[in-house]
């Protein structure tokens, strides 16, 4: 599954975050983390856990 057909679960989990936002990130853990911790005011390591936990279980 590409990036854009878990866009809405993406928002499901994050809605503070936009479909904008989240397709500028294209998938890429690091962009989602930056924008969860910026968002969310996580700390790196809870936003790194929060972005991969995500796009590995969805990728699945």
């Amino acid at each position: 599954m590409n990036w854009k057909q878990r866009i809405g679960t993406a928002k499901q989990t994050w809605s503070r975050l936009t479909e904008d936002e989240l397709l500028q990130t294209e998938g890429d853990s690091h962009k989602l983390a930056a924008l969860l911790k910026e968002r969310y005011s996580l700390s790196g390591e809870v936003a790194d856990k929060q972005a991969m936990g995500f796009l590995d279980h969805s990728a699945a």
